[in-house]
């Protein structure tokens, strides 16, 4: 006899079905799930980024981008293999000189022998170098660097040699470089052209990337009515001194990178040409007698921001008249250029801020004070302190250093304070967790233990907890526990996940508990989307590890207070969440992995002498290379692997490609992948669907090359092919 359920409208053959069902599905009912919300866009009604012609003009609603320039060879290169070849060498495998110029001989040698000494060429290139000046001649990319000597101009000591020294500074034209990038269609699906508010629920605001934040909302800007219309260009700034080499010469390189605020946080975070190196500044040096004098220590910043200056100085005459630029989607906009955050570790803010070391580059908070936010930095009133007071006032009171005026200074709407954005490495992850909480819960230990020798055996206890972390997706192991010296931001993110448990018996439960509301804070604040509730409860994590880090002034390990620059910063997070969006776009993590492209690599497969031109010429041609990539994949010149590529076009050329040549020349490719499931063939007979092989050709069509014409609109043999013995498993 069948069974009913009434709640749910079904029968059940047995009874025993029907008493499972009740069991799993109504004794303990899960609340019915709220129907979905479609989110609340609000978009800026003057930055609302109109379509234009080259001219400026605007365009009519739905009109079609221009057609853009079609390419139908690989020049410079001779074909599509040589241009794979020297990508694979120089860019992938990052091959010397030496191992290029072999492998070009072994290919050579190996043309000799089956030629019978006929031909010694090796279809790809004569050498090294040949490689290089074919990479130097591509066309797109084209971001030259200069170069420009600079001097101090101030009184002259004699005995100061720094005084006499030339400092080399290089730098791209920054106006060309974004140029470039707003124009590259690899970003299409990740560009935001005007400012937005998202609410994904009534009185709940949502902030992601920078163009959903407030920041890039309330432009001033936009009250000018000749910007109307126009496409709001916030440029994101990142700069970040990296030592490549300590042992031979400790060699120093201060890159600065650029980015455009209109792109997505991931794709920023994706490490490819969303960030690209603009300049490297000069690093002063001289002897130890003068490197702690007044007038060095002034130079040296004074230079920093002249530098500054001088590479954004092209951007000055768009910042406050639109300039006509390409964007990813094809068409035209009248850009608004901006400068936005400045992505910066602590040293690093204070260099660019002009502030005192010690004080926050943010508010007025004193040293002594920096547990609690002091009145915001702003720069009206650091101008109207500048002329009120004199020096040594502005550097015991205010924490500010006369002797520099930040690079901010020389362009309109451009607020140093306001921009520097939150470090999640070096403030959260580093600083607040690694050099300070472990630090002190370590100090607790050895103050605490009876003996060194129990405190040892405490710490040793520790890291046989932390070594006994199960193997589980998202978890690191640490073998010999935390007992290692050399530290990276990874190291410390793992450790988060296992080391509240492993000290809880050994620490106050209200240390513990100080070390869970920090790792609240941490985890919100690294969420990529926030919220007005995610917000809230950060506000409420930072409260209460606040009160809870008294903990450490009781017990002796911060017996002068905790007044520090890094925990300092925590106090600012939400409200630049809320200017800036997510700061895992903004972080400094960025711009360090950013240094082993930029710097570290090309530096490793330079010759050691002048290594900045090399690096120069290795980031030239890392440019290049992208750029070529991407526009022959936007011509449809990179379908297929190379060699199917090469088969299909060379058949089509002799006139003897047939349907069943092709489908036998990749039976062994469909064999290699063959699954359970039918052959392509034999589905589409199955299904009675004669054109599932066309359509899946199309689909691939479109799902690899979106900013080609659709699928539909081209011939058949311009889609990527696919076997009929195809095995495809069906679920």
């Amino acid at each position: 006899m069948a069974r009913w359920c009434n709640l749910c409208q079904i029968s059940f053959v047995t009874h025993r079905g029907f008493t499972t069902h009740n069991r799993h599905v109504h004794k303990n009912p899960k609340p019915p799930r709220p129907a979905a919300q479609e989110p609340i866009f609000r978009y800026h009604p003057h930055l609302n980024a109109r379509p234009c012609d080259r001219e400026g003009n605007f365009l009519p609603a739905n009109t079609p981008p221009p057609p853009s320039e079609g390419i139908n060879d690989f020049t410079p290169f001779e074909d599509r293999p040589s241009f794979e070849f020297a990508e694979l060498l120089f860019e992938k495998m990052r091959s010397s000189s030496a191992d290029i110029n072999q492998l070009l001989q072994i290919l050579s040698a190996k043309r000799v022998i089956q030629t019978n000494g006929q031909d010694s060429s090796n279809g790809f290139f004569s050498s090294t170098d040949t490689m290089y000046h074919t990479i130097d001649d591509i066309d797109f990319g084209n971001i030259e660097w200069k170069t420009i000597k600079v001097r101090y101009t101030g009184p002259m000591d004699p005995e100061a040699h720094w005084m006499h020294d030339e400092y080399e500074f290089h730098y791209r034209d920054i106006e060309q470089a974004l140029v470039n990038m707003a124009g590259s269609a690899e970003f299409e699906n990740s560009w935001d052209y005007v400012p937005f508010e998202e609410y994904p629920a009534q009185n709940n605001r949502q902030f992601s990337n920078l163009m959903s934040a407030h920041f890039a909302w309330k432009q001033a800007i936009a009250q000018d009515p000749a910007t109307h219309g126009a496409m709001l260009f916030p440029l994101i700034l990142g700069a970040d001194k990296t030592t490549v080499s300590v042992a031979t010469g400790h060699q120093e390189f201060h890159p600065v990178y650029a980015s455009a605020g209109n792109l997505h946080n991931s794709m920023r975070r994706a490490h490819g040409e969303a960030v690209i190196p603009i300049a490297f500044l000069p690093i002063p040096k001289t002897v130890r007698q003068h490197s702690d004098s007044a007038a060095f220590r002034a130079f040296k910043k004074q230079l920093y921001h002249h530098a500054l200056a001088h590479v954004l100085a092209p951007l000055s005459p768009w910042m406050t008249t639109p300039r006509v630029i390409r964007c990813p989607d094809g068409h035209f906009r009248r850009a608004v250029f901006e400068i936005g955050p400045f992505i910066a570790d602590y040293p690093e803010q204070v260099y660019v801020s002009g502030v005192v070391s010690s004080w926050c580059p943010k508010c007025r908070a004193r040293p002594t004070e920096l547990d609690k936010a002091g009145p915001p930095r702003f720069r009206e009133h650091t101008e109207c302190l500048l002329e009120t007071f004199d020096a040594p006032t502005l550097w015991d009171v205010f924490g500010i250093d006369s002797n520099v005026v930040p690079f901010t200074y020389r362009f309109p709407r451009a607020d140093i304070h306001e921009l520097l954005s939150p470090d999640l490495l070096h403030q959260l992850i580093k600083g607040t967790f690694k050099d300070h909480l472990v630090d002190w819960v370590t100090q607790y230990i050895y103050l605490t233990a009876e003996s060194e020798a129990e405190a040892k055996r405490i710490m040793d206890d520790i890291d046989r907890r932390i070594a006994a972390a199960p193997s589980f997706p998202g978890l690191r192991r640490f073998p010999d526990g935390r007992n290692f010296s050399q530290w990276t931001g990874n190291d410390s993110k793992a450790l988060m996940r296992v080391y509240l448990p492993a000290i809880t018996g050994h620490v106050p439960t209200q240390v513990s508990e100080c070390i869970a509301a920090f790792l609240d804070f941490c985890y919100l604040a690294r969420r990529p989307t926030h919220d007005t509730k995610t917000l809230h409860d950060m506000d409420v994590a930072l409260t209460k590890f606040h009160e809870l880090r008294t903990i450490f002034e009781d017990i002796g390990v911060r017996p002068d207070g905790i007044s520090l620059p890094r925990q300092h910063a925590l106090i600012h997070y939400i409200k630049s969440i809320q200017l800036f969006g997510s700061p895992n776009g903004l972080c400094s993590s960025i711009t360090e992995s950013k240094h082993i492209v930029a710097v570290k690599r090309p530096w490793r497969s330079s010759n050691g002498f002048h290594p900045i031109e090399q690096i120069l010429a290795f980031n030239t041609r890392l440019s290049k290379m992208a750029a070529a990539r991407m526009e022959f994949g936007r011509s449809g010149m990179l379908q297929d692997n190379v060699l199917t590529d090469a088969l299909l076009s060379f058949e089509a050329f002799e006139g003897r490609q047939t349907q069943a040549d092709t489908d036998a020349r990749f039976q062994e490719e469909a064999d290699a992948a063959a699954a359970p499931g039918f052959e392509l063939n034999d589905l589409q007979d199955e299904a009675r669907l004669p054109k599932l092989r066309e359509n899946i050709r199309r689909f691939l069509h479109d799902d690899n090359f979106p900013e080609l014409d659709p699928g539909d609109a081209i011939p058949l043999e311009q889609c990527p092919y696919i076997a009929k013995n195809l095995r495809i498993a069906v679920y």
